[in-house]
């Protein structure tokens, strides 16, 4: 049991590195290598910027996957299971089998060698300077620090824990918010006139909003987000905070104002959320956890945060996706590259959890920073399935959409342009988030994410230790690398090679 009581004050504070480390394969045992480390699966690298730190830590051994066959729900709906059926149609994309792509792996070299010089454009040669993915950085847009100008607008009597509980009440609804806004949306900061777009205007957007106590019941404490504060949100009351208009359209409004009304029910969960029904709450939760071990600093399993947010969130998602034995699986579809089996239905299915992942990044950085929290087990996420790092793969020639999906999405683009409002120009096959294509093209990103983290480490000539992970591939590298060379493909929307019709709650 944890040692950490709720409300506790007396906490470490962290060197603010932000970094974790992660010592599992996924199933509770250990690879070792030769000098007797932890090998990670899959080439991916612990996140370890301190050894002598680190060192000291004990090894935690995480949970098991539950089994597919006694529980394919509960598979389904873990961590284990994105990278282990993603997988499955990575094997039949490098045989050249998919039923929607073609591949072409000479050019996985120069997809590689593309990251690579967007890195080293950036980092070179201080590429431990590379942050984790999270969303943190896309709040401090324009190179302005606006988190820790907004924690140095709190007194001295907040203490790191309460920090920490804010923070995570901010991030989670930013990146709720955060699914495409569209290729028309822009966003004027009130605080410096500066217009932003897509990712990082949606940061902005959503930090003005928490500022004004638009998602807090109390007008004494705004600075907060609480089931109160958001059972009061309308879609007008969304539309003024993104400042959505007629000429000024942002791509599913409905569905993201729906989705943080859902987490005021979500939030009433207490032993999770708390009596005062609060995402940040979730901190006092997880220092508190059995699963928590405490030496000189908390050190959570990774799995435990990750079930946290898929058990205490699970109300949100819309309940018309997916299921398996009447459960809703949240970000899963079947996809037909998938094996299938008439008695065991799970085994077509490829779950993403796309949102649960981007917040289980973003929310472990204000724990590491400001909490000193430790995750063990981090090598279990993946890649993000989103149209950026998908949409890199696609632009430099690695993927190649078959042509009769091809005719077929530039049909639906082309009925979709005639509605108000949407894109009309530089013409892109268009497919809604449940097609075969889109299912198909996000388990491919997922995969080749894994394969490109090894040549590109490889390519830096970095080692051991000095490996990137994961994470800080997809933040210096692929994510980045697919929004230029969108850029640079289509100037005039910028929009990726493929789009995706949303409804706000998965891109």
């Amino acid at each position: 049991m944890g040692l950490f009581s709720r409300k506790h004050s007396n906490r470490l504070h962290s060197n603010g590195n932000g970094n974790s480390n992660g010592n599992g394969n996924g199933n509770g045992q250990h690879l070792a290598n030769g000098d007797g480390s932890v090998k990670p699966p899959f080439g991916m690298q612990r996140e370890n910027s301190n050894p002598a730190r680190d060192a000291v830590l004990p090894d935690i051994p995480l949970p098991r996957a539950p089994d597919p066959n006694l529980d394919p729900a509960g598979y389904l709906r873990s961590i284990y299971a994105v990278r282990e059926r993603s997988r499955l149609v990575l094997e039949k994309a490098r045989r050249n089998q998919l039923r929607h792509f073609h591949v072409d792996m000479s050019k996985f070299g120069d997809t590689a060698r593309f990251v690579v010089s967007i890195i080293k454009r950036d980092f070179e040669p201080n590429y431990q300077d590379i942050p984790a993915h999270g969303r943190w950085q896309h709040f401090e847009v324009g190179g302005r620090p606006r988190v820790d100008q907004l924690m140095a607008t709190w007194p001295s009597t907040v203490d790191a824990q309460e920090r920490t509980r804010r923070l995570i009440d901010l991030f989670l609804v930013s990146v709720l918010l955060d699914a495409g806004a569209g290729t028309k949306w822009q966003y004027k900061s009130k605080e410096s006139g500066k217009v932003y777009r897509r990712s990082e205007g949606l940061a902005v957007a959503s930090l003005e909003m928490f500022k004004m106590g638009l998602f807090s019941s109390d007008p004494d404490l705004p600075c907060q987000v609480d089931s109160g504060g958001l059972k009061k949100l309308t879609m007008e009351r969304m539309a003024r905070g993104l400042q959505v208009t007629s000429e000024n359209p942002i791509d599913g409004l409905e569905g993201r104002t729906n989705l943080l009304i859902r987490l005021a029910e979500a939030l009433l969960d207490t032993e999770i959320f708390g009596s005062d029904a609060r995402p940040g709450n979730m901190l006092d939760y997880l220092l508190c956890h059995p699963s928590t071990h405490v030496t000189a600093v908390p050190i959570v399993p990774l799995p435990t945060l990750w079930t946290t947010l898929m058990d205490g969130l699970a109300p949100i998602w819309p309940n018309t996706r997916t299921q398996i034995d009447g459960v809703p699986l949240g970000d899963a579809w079947p996809c037909a590259s998938m094996p299938s089996h008439p008695t065991q239905p799970w085994e077509s299915i490829v779950p993403f959890h796309k949102l649960t992942q981007w917040l289980t990044y973003s929310l472990m950085v204000p724990m590491q920073k400001l909490s000193n929290v430790h995750f063990v087990g981090v090598e279990l996420m993946t890649g993000l399935p989103e149209y950026r790092n998908g949409g890199l793969l696609v632009d430099t020639g690695l993927l190649v959409l078959k042509p009769e999906d091809m005719k077929r999405g530039l049909e639906q683009y082309h009925m979709n342009s005639i509605r108000k409002g949407q894109p009309n120009m530089e013409v892109v096959p268009l497919f809604t988030a449940d097609d075969d294509v889109i299912v198909e093209w996000r388990a491919l990103t997922v995969g080749f994410l894994d394969m490109l983290l090894e040549e590109v480490n490889t390519l830096l000539g970095l080692n051991g230790r000095d490996k990137l992970s994961l994470a800080q591939m997809l933040e210096a590298g692929t994510w980045k690398g697919g929004r230029e060379i969108a850029e640079v493909s289509r100037p005039n929307t910028k929009e990726p090679p493929i789009m995706i019709l949303s409804d706000g709650t998965v891109f």
